[in-house]
Order: structure tokens, then sequence, then C-alpha cells
């Protein structure tokens, strides 16, 4: 399990609890833990505490904005000690930027930086998928054995069994699925993808003019939602989302029409399959298609592809 150090500017705060809550999965399979200054109990010396949480972490996590980088506290102290565990290579600095500001400027300009391309998540169209991409980046690191990241040379020459870091694992065991587990792997996809559009909507809205978005939950198992773009010749889009219960289509996938409140029509399915460990969703039509998803996805991928088509049929994207 690595241990990870978080380093924010307080005015930041929000942004703290958004990345919190996107690495919840990683917490509950017991690959992170995470510590920052709001765990500093009533009476505790804070100076200690922080210094013995950095000394105890393998990864430092800087959630850089103009905020971080004025702060001493964060940038001369917190940071400054990082680095220097960094060029010992007993600490990994990840730099995760949470709005324009000049840290090429600073030391951090030298590390690849997160999200995707270290393009802050302020400026990101929706920020749960940057969120997204910095956690699935963490996944991705944490599952590096801890002796290839940071051992020298010479501790790799002559090793000793205490010194040895036992990498953290994830273990896939083999099983059988059946339509009770699909069922219900379906409901919990269609109601992050449901979830995933009413906050984009909101998000477009957000912008106004020249933009307008409706979200409209139908029932339980259906919404349906509506783009008007007026400075693109008054392009309107529409798409009605269902989750498959009506009997339509076979009833075991979730169905999609660019239309406005569909009933009896579909233009693509987002179907539940499995493989010999687990279940997952797959996409084999145009949306999917032109995102490059067309292999396993997750109720989020699914969700950002569908949603990418969507608003470009009114003559909106997104990065």
């Amino acid at each position: 399990m690595s241990k990870a150090f978080i380093s924010y500017s307080h005015r930041d705060e929000k942004a703290l609890g958004r990345l919190h809550t996107h690495l919840a999965m990683l917490r509950r399979e017991n690959l992170i833990t995470t510590w920052y200054d709001r765990e500093i109990l009533a009476g505790d010396e804070i100076e200690r505490e922080v210094s013995s949480n950095l000394r105890d972490s393998d990864l430092f996590l800087a959630l850089v904005s103009p905020d971080f980088l004025d702060s001493n506290y964060c940038y001369q102290r917190e940071m400054e000690n990082a680095l220097k565990r960094h060029e010992e290579g007993t600490l990994r600095i990840i730099p995760i930027i949470l709005e324009p500001c000049d840290w090429t400027a600073s030391p951090l300009a030298k590390l690849k930086a997160l999200p995707k391309d270290g393009k802050p998540i302020s400026t990101w169209t929706n920020e749960n998928v940057a969120y997204l991409d910095v956690a699935t980046e963490l996944r991705r690191l944490i599952r590096v054995p801890a002796t290839n990241l940071h051992d020298t040379p010479a501790r790799r020459q002559e090793p000793e069994r205490n010194q040895i870091s036992q990498p953290s694992r994830r273990y896939r065991i083999k099983r059988e699925f059946d339509s009770i587990d699909r069922d219900e792997f379906r409901h919990e996809a269609f109601a992050v993808i449901e979830e995933y559009f009413h906050r984009s909507i909101d998000e477009l809205n957000g912008i106004g003019d020249p933009i307008r978005a409706h979200f409209e939950r139908m029932d339980s198992g259906a919404f349906s939602c509506t783009v008007l773009n007026k400075a693109s010749r008054s392009k309107e889009a529409h798409i009605t989302v269902r989750n498959g219960d009506d009997g339509l289509f076979g009833g075991d996938a979730i169905t999609y029409s660019f239309s406005k409140r569909s009933s009896n029509s579909a233009n693509g399915f987002i179907r539940v399959e499995a493989n010999e460990y687990e279940l997952y969703l797959k996409g084999d039509d145009l949306p999917f298609r032109r995102t490059r998803n067309e292999g396993p996805m997750s109720a989020q991928q699914s969700a950002d592809a569908l949603w990418r088509e969507f608003i470009s049929h009114a003559g909106i994207e997104h990065e």
C-alpha cells in the first residue's frame, strides 16, 4: 500500500475534497492511504506531524495552483523537503495542476504532471473526467513494484531482505456471473451515466449564451437531454437513454436514441459483458468507434463517449 502526502493551499480545499472523492476506490482496494494537514488533532505539534507524515510517505501529491505557488509553507517548506527526498530516490512527487499558473517556472516543471499533458483541471469541460484521469494514472503508478521506483543502483545490487518493499497486489479471481449479477451491474452503470449527463448539462448551462441545455428524468430507468446551440444556426441535439428494463431490444442493455423522449427506437446499445474475472460494458456503435472505445469500458468511459457524440450534434466538443 502506498501512502500519499497531499500538499495544498487551504484556498483549494474544494479541489482537495473532489480529489479525495475520486480516490475512494483506491482506498477501498487498500492500494493507497492519504494524509493532509486537516488530520492534525488539537494539541498536536504541527511541524512534527507534518515532518513525520512526509517522512513516512512514498508519494507527494502537490495540488498546484496560483495559491499553492504563493504559499510559503506549501512551496518553501513542504515541497522543498519533498524535492530533497525526490532527489534521493525515496519519494515520488506528482504535480496535479488545478488551475492555470506559472508552475513551469518552478522545479516541478521537470516532472510529469497530471491530469493528461498537465492541462489544468479547471479548464476541462467536465472536471470529473480530469479527476478520473488523475486516479487512473495513480492506480497505474501504484501497481509498479516499489523496488523499480526508488531504488538506487547500489541498493539493487545488494538488497537486504528487510529493505525490499513488497508491492501492493490486486488479485483477480475467476468466477461465473449470473443474470442477477448482470442486472445489478447494469443498474449501477446506468446510475453513473445518468449522473454524468446531469452534471454535464448543469455545466453547459453555466456557460450561458449561446448555449441552453435541459435534463429531464423521465422515470427511474430513463432520462432525456436537449442542448441548443444558438450560435450555430440554432443547432439542437437530443438524446434519450434507457436502462432496458422495459423489455425492448432484449432488455439486457442500456439503449440510447438521438431523439427527444424516445420510447420505441434506439440508435445504439451499451451491453453488459463478462470475461472470466469481471463484468464490463461494451458499445460497438458510432460513439465508441469515434473515441476508440470499442473494448471493455467502465460506466464513466461509456458516459464520456456517449456525451461527446451527443453534444457534437449541437456543434459542441470538449477536450
